[in-house]
């Protein structure tokens, strides 16, 4: 694995592993609402770096680079190389390409879609400025009609400013990197695509999912649609199709097979309109809270018992920081924690493009979606005080210095965590949402609990995963590292949110940093890594699962950067062999 200079020249290569010449993630981008119509703009961009106050004067960006979008951008490291200095900071970047699109191609209008951009960015159509969009995590949409000229061809600028502005979600990005905080990023890090609609389209889809059937909405104009579902896998079921003018409907599925990691099953639907036809698909399954014989509370899925065995899994990857090289990445971690074991990722404190929560949907892998933290992070203030006063108000405890006090970073993050359900609503596999991670940007947890579950009731809802506990949550949340774990009788399911966190540096050369390792407790070989996993399973997770214990998510799937507390390590070699498994069952 190259050390850390050579890997901050990864993210700006124009090659990136095995995808070069060609265009990467070339999968249709949004699996819960497609249409025929997609024309992908991910490939070779040009990529100027401006400094502040020049980012669109007329004369354009300066020392033009090849840039590869969807990749993760550019590295601050990179950015700050080439500003030479940190006087050039805030980073502005300016994304440059042309596209003619393909004969017959429009419709009635054009709609220009974005997975995500960090973290402030601008759009141009040949010179004329399209729209605006705040946040690095979420996707979205211009409508770029009036836009485009008689022209064939078309240029699109896309101007970026990054200031890691804390106000902002920001993850795990920092400047100083190191430890348990990782290399930053900026600029366009997921597909960039065009479709054309007609007139008259259909704009979104919900579908809400129970054991017999789903309440299907749909967000269109049109008077009459006609529904088409089928079972994904030949065999188990026969069509549906049905006509109808409600916008709102529940839809009973004959035969109904249920999702669940076990078995995923799937089914297709196709929603058709006067003009316009678009495809989707879900599960059938259900999460829910319920007493058992013995009197615990339990997490349930499809209104049964079940112990949710999962990783912690932060998404990073050395090609590109928070891209893999394909979607095949995606699909190998996925696999690779079920042949552990496990049937859950906590998804940490980062949204994934749309495509990796299809793959865990059609493999059968659950997420616990964590919402990304915006405001400053304080030792003092995020861990040490509440931890020693856990039952602290995190209301206005926090000094005005802090963002966590600032108006307008509290509606940013009221405004993030609605976008996230927003577009994570159809997945089955999403059956929980962490709100607060460690104390982290908290505030007014229980307001954010009733807020969340006005939007979606149908998941579970960790309000305060760790600590600074407050009133409302469906679980008691616990994060445990350097003691063993003891369980309580509680009036609420319990989840270990994050424990272990084993480091061990698999030899020769699969780690970040030669010189740094950070982790919770060393070890020096596989043999003696595995063992003590395999104890800790044994002695603490599996007793307190027959007392309580409904959840337990290990730290980590991988490493990242200086963190070699991973199954994987960063270039994702196993550091456990074949027969290890820490299955967890009732």
């Amino acid at each position: 694995m190259p050390e850390k200079e050579e890997f901050n020249k990864l993210t700006v290569s124009a090659e990136y592993g095995g995808v070069a010449g060609d265009v990467p993630f070339a999968k249709y981008p949004r699996p819960q609402l497609k249409r025929d119509s997609f024309f992908n703009l991910n490939g070779k961009w040009e990529c100027g770096l401006v400094v502040p106050g020049a980012l669109r004067e007329p004369q354009g960006p300066h020392e033009p680079q090849g840039a590869r979008v969807s990749l993760s951008g550019l590295t601050r490291e990179f950015l700050r190389s080439k500003n030479l200095g940190k006087q050039a900071l805030p980073a502005s970047q300016s994304y440059y390409t042309t596209f003619s699109l393909p004969e017959n191609f429009i419709q009635d209008r054009v709609i220009l879609n974005f997975g995500a951009v960090d973290q402030i960015a601008t759009v141009f159509i040949d010179g004329q400025k399209v729209g605006e969009h705040q946040g690095g995590y979420t996707p979205f949409s211009f409508d770029i009609t009036d836009y485009l000229a008689a022209e064939n061809v078309h240029k699109i600028q896309v101007d970026v400013v990054d200031t890691l502005d804390h106000k902002y979600p920001y993850g795990k990005q920092k400047y100083k990197r190191g430890g348990m905080w990782y290399t930053p990023v900026a600029g366009i890090w997921q597909t960039v695509w065009i479709e054309s609609v007609p007139s008259s389209y259909i704009r979104g889809l919900k579908i809400t999912p129970d054991l017999k059937g789903i309440r299907l909405q749909i967000d269109g104009d049109d008077k009459e649609y006609s529904i088409e579902i089928k079972p994904r896998i030949c065999g188990q079921g026969n069509a549906q199709t049905l006509t109808t003018r409600e916008k709102s409907l529940y839809i009973k599925i004959e035969n109904p097979r249920l999702w669940s990691p076990e078995e995923p099953n799937l089914y297709d639907i196709t929603i058709k309109g006067s003009q316009d036809t678009v495809q989707s698909y879900f599960g059938l399954r259900t999460v829910g809270i319920a007493k058992d014989a013995d009197g615990y509370p339990r997490l349930l899925l499809n209104e049964k018992p079940y112990f949710f065995n999962g990783v912690l899994d932060q998404g990073y990857w050395p090609q590109g920081i928070f891209m893999p090289e394909s979607e095949l990445g995606w699909e190998s971690d996925i696999l690779a924690m079920k042949k552990l074991g496990f049937n859950t990722l906590r998804k940490h404190i980062k949204i994934e493009p749309a495509n990796f929560y299809e793959a865990c949907d059609r493999l059968g892998m659950i997420v616990f979606q964590d919402f990304v933290n915006n405001s400053d992070y304080s030792f003092l203030h995020d861990t040490v005080l509440p931890t020693i006063f856990p039952r602290l108000c995190d209301k206005g405890f926090f000094k005005d210095k802090n963002y966590h006090k600032n108006p307008e970073s509290r509606r940013i993050f009221k405004e993030t965590a609605a976008a996230t359900i927003d577009c994570l609503y159809n997945f089955p596999c999403i059956c929980y949402y962490t709100i607060f991670n460690e104390g982290w940007g908290q505030f007014c947890a229980d307001e954010l609990y009733d807020f969340v579950k006005s939007l979606d009731n149908t998941r579970i809802v960790d309000s305060t995963s760790g600590w600074f506990k407050q009133k409302k949550s469906d679980v008691h949340s616990d994060h445990v590292y350097f003691r063993k774990i003891k369980i309580k009788r509680a009036d609420k399911p319990i989840v270990i949110s994050e424990f272990g966190g084993y480091s061990f540096k698999l030899e020769p050369g699969h780690y970040f940093n030669k010189n740094q390792n950070y982790g919770y407790k060393t070890f020096h070989s596989q043999q003696e890594l595995e063992q003590a996993i395999q104890n800790l399973y044994d002695t603490q997770i599996k007793p307190y699962a027959k007392k309580g214990l409904c959840a337990a998510i290990y730290t980590q799937l991988s490493d990242v950067e200086d963190e070699t507390n991973g199954f994987l390590t960063y270039d994702r070699v196993p550091k456990t062999n074949s027969s290890f498994n820490v299955s967890v069952v009732y």
